[in-house]
């Protein structure tokens, strides 16, 4: 066939990247259905145009100006035809679902956005108009050295105010998630859950037609399956495969193993709202129980490097010197005993039900970190469900404790201590620790205010500091990101920012 078959490692949660923080929604939805205004080249991370063609920013840092491009057309599916063309009405529709409570699609499909919640992007934006069909202003109520990037992240996508405004008037607005359309290279064609989700190819797409006729994501959880379908050619490329079979596939000469450093994180995090994980005292109590290295070499194998701060060596704020816990399990229990906390303390440990990059078996991490805790007299309970239940369990608060992480969307060091560990970052779920210290949001939003990097790497640095000392997490990993894919495929990059882009791969033929 002319099509591109991709095999995913699990369901998409919505077929709308705006309501859903996974790699899972961001690789099936963000770069195969949608565009942004802006996107990241994925070679040398910088910002450059997508639907806005250029964009220019006042001295104050506050007015953010964007020429969008013209005729840009949205898909033309069996269930939607456009009647004109991208214009600043889907720029303001899209910003405004997420951004305005009142905005009569806020609460459809639930009312949670993720990604824009959790680093607050709502609160800072004073308004958003069309200064005409093709200008859109954005005005800031605070400098925010970070904003450009965020709008080229994957979850910045443009929906169409046309196609919104017919549902609505239909009364079935909550289908915009479900059959999506966008002005992305592929369209939405079909989707069985657990099986697969086709696309046809975007015959209209403004940067050309794709060269693959039709898209489809082969939905295979698990990593030895992916990999036989990937030797047979069932599948053109695949989704994380395991650490075990990357020499099979370098031995393979009709297989290529692309490898890249990540910008990811996979971190334990503590329920901080929960006694007796409250006092930072227990928490590195149980930081210094584990061994990291050994975590490290028995889950990742060679495949990743041991995180001291939230930041992976590949940032530009980078603290190499970070204070980092080391594994003393006689000082762990210790503090255990100062804390009061008797032996044969039961705790639970969550594991990541899905494979990621960050944490490639949360299965396995948490059968050692249960060993290394019984070493200190501390029970653990290991807890895992579907994904679907095990993330909403998360976002009530229901753990102790849990193993999971975070594939930065965008280089910004923001991108990474915000959406983890601010105020904000609680009621949207990525705060998975629920910790609330008002000193580090504050050294935050100073980090913002400038351009300036050395003075953004200070407060960074300082951030390290403070979170050494209350510890509401343990960062583990930075692990590399690979790809796995037929060597018949041109065009197949890792993106480091986010979700995979299969607009570009072209298959060549013999």
């Amino acid at each position: 066939t002319n099509g591109l078959v991709y095999c995913s490692e699990s369901d998409p949660i919505s077929m709308n990247p705006q309501l859903d923080t996974s790699t899972t929604t961001a690789d099936a939805t963000a770069h195969q259905i949608y565009d942004r205004l802006l996107e990241f080249d994925t070679e040398s991370g910088r910002i450059r145009p997508s639907l806005a063609t250029s964009w220019s920013v006042s001295d104050d840092g506050l007015l953010y100006r964007f020429s969008l491009r013209r005729d840009v057309k949205f898909h033309t599916t069996d269930y939607f035809t456009p009647g004109r063309t991208f214009d600043a009405s889907d720029v303001l529709f899209s910003f405004n679902r997420w951004r305005l409570p009142q905005h009569s699609f806020h609460n459809v499909s639930g009312g949670y956005y993720p990604y824009f919640e959790s680093l607050g992007l709502a609160d800072n934006i004073a308004d958003i108009k069309a200064v005409s069909p093709y200008e859109v202003e954005i005005s800031l109520k605070q400098r925010d050295s970070s904003f450009l990037a965020n709008i080229a992240s994957d979850f910045s996508v443009i929906l169409s105010a046309e196609y919104a405004d017919v549902l609505m008037s239909q009364g079935i607005p909550e289908r915009i998630d479900r059959l999506p359309i966008g002005t992305g290279p592929y369209q939405y064609a079909d989707y069985q859950k657990n099986h697969y989700i086709r696309y046809d190819v975007n015959n209209d797409y403004w940067q050309g037609t794709p060269a693959s006729k039709a898209l489809i994501f082969d939905i295979t959880p698990k990593s030895s399956l992916r990999l036989a379908k990937l030797m047979t050619g069932e599948c053109d490329a695949v989704a994380f495969p395991a650490r075990v079979d990357h020499q099979i596939i370098r031995e393979r000469e009709d297989l290529v193993l692309a490898e890249k450093a990540g910008l990811n994180i996979g971190f334990w995090a503590f329920n901080t709202k929960r006694p007796p994980f409250d006092n930072p005292s227990v928490r590195k109590a149980l930081a210094y129980a584990i061994d990291k290295n050994t975590l490290i070499e028995a889950v990742y194998f060679d495949s990743a490097t041991r995180a001291k701060s939230l930041l992976p060596a590949a940032s530009w704020a980078y603290q190499a010197d970070a204070q980092d816990t080391g594994y003393n399990p006689v000082l762990a229990r210790q503090l255990l005993d100062e804390a009061g906390i008797e032996p044969g303390f039961t705790m639970s440990v969550w594991a990541i039900p899905v494979e990621r990059a960050y944490n490639p078996n949360a299965q396995k991490m948490a059968e050692l970190i249960q060993r290394y805790l019984a070493d200190i007299e501390v029970e653990v309970n290991i807890v895992s469900y579907d994904w679907s239940t095990f993330r909403r369990q998360l976002r009530q608060g229901n753990h102790d404790s849990v193993l999971i992480g975070w594939s930065a969307d965008n280089g910004d060091p923001d991108n990474f201590y915000r959406p983890l560990l601010s105020c904000d970052a609680i009621p949207s779920g990525t705060n998975r620790a629920r910790w609330c210290n008002p000193a580090y949001d504050e050294i935050l939003d100073r980090a913002l205010q400038t351009e300036d990097v050395d003075i953004r790497k200070a407060l960074y640095f300082q951030a390290n500091e403070l979170l050494f000392d209350k510890l509401p997490m343990v960062p583990i990993a930075h692990a590399f990101r690979y790809q796995a894919y037929r060597e018949e495929l041109n065009g197949m990059v890792i993106n480091p920012y986010g979700g995979v882009r299969l607009g570009g791969v072209t298959k060549q033929r013999d």
